[in-house]
């Protein structure tokens, strides 16, 4: 949670992909908290999270806001559901806004069908 500054982080797991920077690479800062495997790789230049090998190189870690296209890789698992806030299962019930919300109505029909489908 105080990773992302939320109680949700998507992310993309690969024992056997690779990476490698086609561009800025050398502006990629990393953070790695001391006593843990937990590490954050982020870009020095704006603070977005990027991709990072962790685990001595075992595992990369893709954060999938980072990918321009993120529809087509819907989340497999929820992992840590231990730790999950009390209230996290009422989400999925709480009213969906196209945008951020003024005085419009939650949306209805069709169009919450389909971003609901896409979230499941």
């Amino acid at each position: 949670r105080r990773d992302t500054g939320s109680v949700h982080a998507a992310n993309l797991f690969s024992g056997s992909a690779t990476l490698r920077w086609a561009s800025g690479g050398r502006l990629v800062r990393s953070f790695r908290l001391a006593g843990t495997r937990h590490e954050r790789a982020f870009c020095g230049q704006c603070g977005a999270a990027v991709p990072s090998v962790q685990m001595e190189g075992a595992l990369l870690v893709v954060p999938a806001g980072s990918l321009d296209e993120t529809d087509r890789l819907p989340p497999p698992t929820h992992i840590f559901c231990a730790d999950a806030a009390a209230w996290e299962p009422a989400v999925a019930a709480a009213p969906r806004f196209a945008k951020l919300p003024t005085d419009e109505a939650p949306e209805t029909g069709s169009a919450a069908a389909a971003a609901d489908e896409r979230r499941s």
